[in-house]
């Protein structure tokens, strides 16, 4: 996997609170043995458990190195030991801090693919991201025409085929990452709303239905991540400045 360069620094020792910002973290997947110790120790009973409960390897390797990472990341914001937090979920299965943990509060956000994962951490506002390894042996038109907008389909279809799957990818990682902001699972349908989806097309969440104001409480924004890979980064407001992280393995000492 090639990661890309542009837009992404070397985490810091210890990061700055986000006050309008919006952090997002980089880090494959692909740890050293000696890393994946560390972070095991950094999770809960119940998330050793639900751990433990994936049949593959791979699956729970990525469930760790997710659960964990956030953990160390947020211990860090907080000034807390990642052993420390405790989380509360949502109806719909959305993972928050549990009230009282600490003095300030944070909103997150984690998605992983492939051998990349990446966290969304902001401070007063509601945060989702999406990230998803690129395929060219899906049937672009049919999940399209189940999952996309009347508009979505029409620009999807109006491409050159070589552009489709380009397009498909753009609008799926839009779309999934303001439903994860949101936080109310499939109750909000994904054809209620339209994304920018063009390639190289900047994106935006262009129309919310039924109540036309929503677009405008909320920003998109395309993360250049890996050969091979797109993602989005959704979140509450305009006002705020994105700053994205590489994690070095090295940097994951408690």
């Amino acid at each position: 996997m090639i990661l890309r360069k542009s837009g992404w620094n070397l985490s810091p020792n210890r990061p700055a609170w986000p006050d309008g910002e919006v952090h997002v973290w980089r880090v494959p997947v692909d740890w050293l043995a000696s890393s994946i110790d560390g972070l095991e120790r950094t999770l809960s009973a119940d998330e050793e458990q639900r751990m433990r409960r994936f049949r593959f390897d791979d699956d729970r390797k990525r469930y760790l190195v997710g659960r964990g990472l956030l953990r160390l990341l947020l211990g860090r914001y907080l000034e807390l030991r990642p052993q420390e937090l405790r989380f509360d979920y949502t109806p719909f299965g959305k993972p928050h801090l549990a009230a009282n943990v600490a003095q300030r509060s944070l909103e997150f956000n984690v998605s992983h693919s492939g051998e990349l994962l990446l966290i969304a951490i902001a401070a007063g506002r509601a945060v989702g991201v999406d990230v998803e390894q690129v395929r060219a042996d899906i049937e672009v038109g049919a999940i399209a025409a189940h999952f996309f907008s009347s508009n979505e389909q029409d620009t999807l279809g109006k491409l050159a085929t070589a552009l489709q799957i380009d397009a498909f990818f753009n609008c799926w990682t839009r779309k999934e990452a303001y439903i994860k902001a949101k936080g109310d699972g499939l109750s909000l349908p994904l054809d209620q709303f339209d994304v920018s989806l063009m390639p190289d097309e900047e994106a935006r969440l262009l129309e919310t239905r039924p109540d036309p104001d929503e677009a405008r409480r909320w920003r998109l924004a395309n993360l250049d991540v890996a050969d091979g890979y797109k993602a989005a980064l959704a979140a509450e407001g305009s006002g705020w400045t994105l700053r994205c992280w590489d994690w070095r393995p090295d940097r994951n000492a408690q």
